[in-house]
């Protein structure tokens, strides 16, 4: 028996799906350097009006739907592994979405890369690719990754004349130019770094991976064959990368390019990408090099003192990065807030969300203004403050950043658990430059060894904190607290090691407070101050004194 034919359902011409209302716009629009009151005057301030309106387009760009689409795409389609050809050849390939090539194409083409360091000193270069660098990765962490090791390798390569002049002009190419070839056959390339190991981690002394002499190889200089696995290699697509090694005489960084000048491949096979939390375009492999052909940059034994000027790098963008995701989600935030009604008002008026804004607001501010202060302090040559400072960054910034974005995301409530919002994104991101490059405890017995190892950083860092002496006698008496810890300690004390955090949480709250009173407007600076060097708040973000709520205006409004 035949089945009847469906019945279609029937409705009153009169019924209609609901009127959307009080719903909040799409997130675009937004100048991204000219509506970011603290990014546009420290440019300003450090670099001067022309590198502002340097990096104008690029701010335009980062606002519109083009690049948040781009963005999204990356994210969505995480890049694929591709270890044998069709024929059964071996190519350890990684294929990107188009989106993951468009924003490579913008943030090298924009500078981002290894420019700064074939500029005169003192140019201000490295300020405007820090600038630069922090509002492009508001819109899209992922390639950012390769983009700042490409930075950070050209602060290695420059002490080799021979490898700097081989590679540096490349690196710091406007040119992207995807592929596996010879670096004389490409317009630009892009560097990757190979440390650490299964059996290590951070502990870089313990790695396992051999290095050979072998003279007269196809490589400038001295030539290495390598034989081991590295663990973690992000951007394996990269044109060349710094690894570590062992070689006779200790621990050595060597160049390691993925082609060799005749165009055919070093041995570079890329065992698997990880399935990481967040950071889903970027590639993220664990290589396996096997008679690898390999420079040696540095002397043998150097490997950690050779390769720490890339460290620092890479660390400082840590800091700019996290500084990005915590604007780009407090914008979020605020953005909501203007736009969505509750309880008759609308939310940026209703006075606990003004409480809970302007604490997120204050934290960008001041996470925004180390970062750049740091990038004009590498301009300037001022060598030890940028030492103790970026650890100290890398430290309290980066932890600051999940807790941030957690409750950036509540603003927006439901809505900021949804993918399309943006916020989820921002999320998974959060952790991640707390872990890379040396996490929170790395990076706090790293103060500690400068501070007790290298008298000069602590003495760079009083300088900068005295400039605001006698501005605030609150913020005076914590500065001198907080100095005086680390001049007390003994560094072969385990104490020492067990209170690292708590001096180095001091140490980078007192340089913030100080930049913030410095070059942040009067109400910005004294509800900071308040916050967090006098207490005036509770434990949690939106929790700032009843005594402050005059300030929330003016601290919000710096966000658009």
């Amino acid at each position: 028996m035949r089945p009847s034919p469906a019945v279609p359902a029937t409705y009153p011409r009169d019924v209609s799906t609901h009127e959307v209302t009080n719903q909040v716009p799409p997130f675009l629009g937004s100048h991204f350097l000219l509506d970011d009151a603290v990014l546009r005057e420290s440019v300003e301030r450090w670099a001067g009006p022309s590198t502002v309106a340097d990096l104008a387009p690029l701010g335009a760009l980062a606002g519109t739907d083009e690049a948040q689409e781009h963005a999204r795409l990356a994210d969505t389609h995480p890049p694929v592994l591709r270890t044998h050809d069709s024929r059964g050849n071996r190519i350890d390939e990684v294929e990107f979405h188009p989106s993951w090539h468009w924003l490579m194409t913008q943030s090298v083409g924009a500078g981002l890369t290894a420019e700064p360091w074939t500029a005169p000193p003192g140019s201000g270069a490295h300020l405007r690719r820090a600038a630069g660098f922090l509002l492009w990765s508001r819109v899209e962490a992922g390639h950012g990754c390769p983009v700042s090791m490409t930075y950070a390798a050209g602060s290695a390569l420059r002490h080799d004349r021979t490898l700097g002049d081989r590679w540096l002009p490349a690196l710091a190419s406007r040119s992207y130019d995807f592929g596996i070839r010879p670096v004389s056959q490409k317009a630009g390339a892009v560097a990757g770094m190979g440390m650490t190991e299964k059996q290590g981690g951070s502990d870089v002394r313990s790695n396992t991976t051999r290095a050979d002499a072998a003279p007269g190889g196809p490589l400038p200089g001295e030539t290495y064959r390598l034989t081991g696995h590295k663990w973690f290699c992000s951007a394996p697509m990269s044109d060349v990368f710094l690894v570590l090694a062992q070689a006779p005489g200790g621990l050595t960084c060597f160049v390691v390019p993925r082609a060799l000048d005749d165009g055919t491949r070093n041995p570079f096979a890329l065992q698997r990408l990880k399935d990481k939390l967040g950071n889903h375009s970027n590639a993220s492999s664990e290589v396996e090099l096997d008679g690898t052909w390999a420079s040696r940059l540095g002397e043998e034994g150097r490997g950690v003192r050779t390769i720490i000027d890339m460290v620092g790098a890479t660390r400082l963008d840590c800091v700019l990065g996290s500084s990005a995701t915590m604007r780009d989600a407090v914008a979020r935030a605020v953005h909501h807030a203007r736009h969505r009604s509750a309880f008759g008002a609308r939310l940026v008026d209703q006075p606990l969300m003004r409480n809970v804004l302007a604490d997120l607001a204050l934290e960008s501010e001041a996470a925004t203004l180390l970062g750049l202060r740091l990038a004009h302090a590498v301009d300037h040559g001022e060598t030890e403050l940028a030492r103790i400072g970026v650890a100290l960054g890398k430290f309290w910034v980066c932890k600051r950043t999940a807790p941030l974005v957690a409750e950036a995301l509540e603003c927006l409530g439901g809505n900021g658990y949804v993918e399309e919002n943006g916020l989820a994104r921002l999320y998974r991101e959060a952790p991640l430059n707390s872990i890379w490059e040396g996490s929170g405890n790395v990076n706090a017995l790293d103060v500690i060894r400068a501070v007790t190892r290298e008298p000069t950083t602590l003495e760079a860092l009083t300088k900068e904190l005295h400039e605001v002496r006698g501005r605030s006698s609150e913020l005076d008496a914590y500065v001198d607290s907080a100095l005086a810890q680390p001049r007390s300690l003994d560094p072969a004390s385990a104490d020492a090691a067990f209170g690292a955090r708590a001096v180095v949480e001091r140490l980078a709250l007192a340089l913030q407070a100080a930049l913030v009173v410095l070059h942040s407007p009067g109400p910005v600076a004294d509800a900071f101050v308040a916050s967090r060097i006098g207490g005036h708040r509770g434990h949690t973000f939106g929790s700032l004194d009843v005594d402050l709520a005059g300030q929330a205006a003016a601290v919000i409004e710096r966000v658009s």
